[in-house]
């Protein structure tokens, strides 16, 4: 029976961390709401064990969990729904911990930090959101780390910032990977010369391989930093050198998004978020490598032309 459960395994960053586990030879479980999407991701993996949930239900949650040592939590949300985000991470506990889970590694995000004090950001850094995802965010981390704190499991939680790769759609260089390729125009999130970090999603699931068995990683939080500080627009000038032609780009401020907002529910939605577009949170993952050892990132070029290729 796998020790290691995978919930909400279907995204792009379950894949990478199913990848690596997988790759290690090591039998594990993901857990999703549909069969039929799981089944198409790792049907073919004999190694994966396919169970369904639902995570609205703490019966159902322990089902899922029973028999697993370590829950990486990767469960999303629609962008309208954050409120969920808490409620979601509470049910998980009382079944994980009901079902006898060890220990839990939440994949986060830097939301929960609000606006940056610092650059590079470190883990010791205020949380202090001051937009409503942010604060769903660091609600469901304070549930998980007090569950942590009064020893009802062992917590960690790894944070990431943007993220692109192969076939990964929910990515703010999706657009222009995808006219980079195909033609057309690149919809993207402006201004595109402020710095930003992405982390190439393949990268991620050998470095959650190794946290989850080193002990020491639990009891608070990691981050796991890009491959260095860079800018979208410099990121289209690589894609444009790689394919030989000019990207069309068609760039959105806070000021269209509140536009296009007015009939797009989830273009409204990342009104709020804008700011990390003119203040990004840019993080400091020395600490994550004094833990682990070092950590092997792809270059942007590399990254962009994987991308591209995929």
């Amino acid at each position: 029976m796998p020790r290691i459960a995978l919930f909400g395994a279907a995204g792009a960053i379950g894949r990478s961390i199913a990848s690596a586990i997988g790759a290690q030879g090591r039998p594990y479980r993901v857990v999703g709401r549909s069969d039929a999407s799981l089944r198409k991701i790792f049907g073919s993996d004999p190694l994966a064990e396919i169970v369904t949930w639902d995570p609205d239900s703490p019966a159902s949650v322990e089902a899922a969990a029973r028999g697993v040592d370590t829950l990486i939590y990767l469960v999303g949300v629609n962008y309208t729904q954050f409120e969920l985000h808490p409620e979601l991470m509470r049910k998980t506990l009382v079944g994980a911990i009901g079902a006898g889970v060890r220990q839990i590694l939440l994949i986060g995000t830097v939301y929960p930090y609000g606006l940056p004090h610092t650059t590079p950001v470190r883990e010791d850094h205020p949380r202090a959101p001051h937009t409503f995802k942010g604060r769903m965010r660091k609600a469901q981390e304070d549930l998980l780390m007090q569950a942590h704190s009064e020893g009802r499991i062992r917590a960690t939680v790894l944070r990431l910032p943007d993220f692109y790769g192969p076939g990964v759609e929910a990515s703010l260089l999706h657009g222009a990977i995808k006219a980079a390729v195909q033609g057309g125009t690149a919809d993207m999130i402006g201004p595109l010369d402020r710095p930003h970090e992405f982390v190439f999603v393949p990268d991620v699931g050998p470095v959650v391989a190794r946290l989850i068995d080193t002990p020491a990683a639990f009891g608070r939080i990691w981050h796991l930093a890009g491959a260095g500080v860079t800018t979208q627009q410099t990121l289209v000038a690589e894609m444009e050198r790689q394919t030989g032609r000019k990207l069309k780009t068609r760039v959105a401020g806070k000021t269209m998004l509140r536009l296009i907002g007015l009939f797009n529910p989830f273009m409204r939605e990342l009104v709020e978020m804008h700011y990390l577009q003119t203040q990004p949170v840019i993080m400091d993952d020395s600490a994550l490598q004094q833990l682990i050892g070092p950590i092997e990132k792809t270059t942007y070029a590399e990254g962009i032309r994987r991308a591209l290729e995929s």
